[in-house]
């Protein structure tokens, strides 16, 4: 089965290597009638980046790079011009927010808190306890580093405890498959939690701030997503427990776990540094927003704060602690080297410059208005929770086949401009794409969480697909109704 899965992957780059130039070619050599020139170039230019995308022809990263060359050669605007969106202020809170998930994995304090959770007696008194705190571990990592991550600590300790568990026994249990779908899922819900969860977040607040000039601060994010992720998280439980039920009783596991504190040994000074740049970040993003509910959104002290501490800055000054923090004085060690921050994911960072820079030349060009106003046409609603609904709906589709990152960079300068054609708020779309993007339940494929695990051998591809259905359905109807209720709450509608 794995076999087959990589040989219609490899197929699918192999026609989208071809399939793009190729169509990119007969959009340019067909002009639409109505449409702008420097607006039928930038279509032409953006089927290449999008089926390249889609496909993932050539990494994702050299695709928005190339485009955004592309751009410039074609006369869509100077080097300065196109380029700049790559230097845009949510680019640097990407950064400053890999550098401190990269110094929680490298002094292995996600790891602690795992241990600490599952360690605790109570806990292991009861299957559901034990394997709910597996599933909230790695939700509660999900909100601060990678999904990929957060799932990578949790599975090996999961498959020993499920492997002691399993005792002699050669077959596994019926409920394995549920436990790590919870450790896969429960990371896509805890990354909707914050916005710098997961690269979608940042990918929407980002475009809303630069296309729609709306800015969307740390606590208003966490007002919606955090609730939205605590019921998700719930339901996503609720439902793999009842399709993979848990067994009544367990053989003490308690030598398994007990065992892991010790392996850990005390805090190290570079664990303790983390948290303290961590607990910094936090605080600042949250502050303002807390503040805000006390004194008043236009409080002197409010708008001081935002003006001189804007979330995009907050992780920088973080993430610079980090490498004044020393772990070894006398020996000229810190919290964070180089060449551990290098490893940071910067093909996710070129991915999203490039979202950004063709959304900018998107609106430049009206190429972006006249999209949203002929699906306006197309759909026959323009009403805003019609146009969420179907928001949410294309994310998912989309985000089966391709990366979330990807997804949300083509879909959200889309409904921006059906909303701006619409004359509706672009927020509750907006965010209805970024979260849909993260709902990605049904397929090894779709997200490296559910490869993970799907590369256990425990989960058959059709437990996966069976659960995954039903949670996108129940994913997309809470996603909807957490947008209708709070976005007029939080003034967004």
């Amino acid at each position: 089965m794995k076999t087959a899965n990589r040989h219609v992957w490899g197929m699918r780059q192999r026609v989208g290597l071809y399939a793009a130039p190729v169509l990119a070619f007969l959009v340019y050599a067909n002009p639409f009638s109505g449409l702008p020139p420097a607006a039928h170039t930038l279509s032409a230019i953006l089927v290449w980046v999008v089926v390249s995308w889609a496909t993932e022809a050539i990494p994702l990263a050299v695709t928005s790079l190339i485009g955004a060359a592309l751009c410039i050669a074609m006369g869509l605007g100077s080097a300065k011009d196109v380029l700049a969106t790559f230097a845009h202020p949510i680019i640097f809170l990407f950064i400053g927010s890999f550098f401190l998930a990269e110094a929680f994995v490298v002094h292995g304090l996600d790891r602690r808190f795992a241990v600490w959770l599952l360690s605790r007696k109570r806990i292991m008194a009861r299957p559901v306890l034990m394997f709910g705190a597996m599933g909230l571990a790695t939700a509660f990592l999900s909100m601060w580093i990678s999904n990929t991550a957060a799932v990578a600590i949790m599975v090996p300790i999961a498959l020993g405890l499920l492997s002691t568990i399993r005792g002699v026994r050669e077959e596994p249990g019926s409920h394995e498959p549920g436990v790590l779908l919870l450790l896969a899922y429960g990371s896509a819900a805890g990354g909707i939690a914050t916005m710098i969860g997961t690269p979608p977040n940042l990918i929407g607040v980002g475009l809303l701030s630069q296309q729609a000039g709306i800015s969307i601060s740390f606590f208003d994010w966490m007002a919606i997503g955090l609730p939205l992720a605590g019921v998700l998280w719930l339901g996503i439980a609720t439902v793999l427990f009842w399709l993979h039920p848990l067994p009544q009783t367990l053989p003490d596991p308690g030598g398994h776990l007990q065992n892991l504190p010790r392996q850990q040994g005390g805090w190290t000074r570079g664990q303790k540094n983390t948290c303290l740049a961590l607990l910094l970040a936090v605080a600042c993003w949250i502050g303002p927003g807390v503040l805000g509910i006390v004194l008043g959104r236009d409080a002197d002290l409010v708008t001081f704060i935002n003006a001189r501490l804007p979330k995009e800055m907050v992780p920088i000054f973080a993430a610079g602690l980090l490498f004044v923090l020393p772990v070894d004085f006398k020996a000229g060690e810190f919290t964070l080297k180089w060449t551990q921050a290098a490893n940071i994911n910067w093909g996710t960072i070129l991915l999203f410059g490039g979202g950004l820079t063709f959304g900018h030349l998107m609106v430049q060009t009206h190429l972006a208005e006249i999209i949203g106003e002929t699906l306006v046409a197309l759909f026959g609603s323009n009403t805003l929770w019609t146009l969420t609904a179907v928001a949410i709906g294309m994310a998912l589709m989309i985000t089966e086949v391709a990366s979330n990152t990807a997804s949300t960079s083509m879909l959200v300068p889309v409904v921006i401009s059906i909303a701006t054609a619409a004359e509706v708020s672009p927020v509750p779309p907006t965010l209805g794409i970024c979260l849909g993007a993260s709902l990605a339940f049904m397929m090894p494929v779709a997200t490296a969480p559910n490869a993970i695990v799907y590369g256990t051998g425990f989960v058959p591809l059709p437990n996966m697909l069976r659960a995954g259905v039903l949670l996108n359905i129940i994913g997309a109807v809470l996603v909807w109704l957490t947008l209708r209720l709070m976005c007029p709450l939080m003034g967004f509608a």
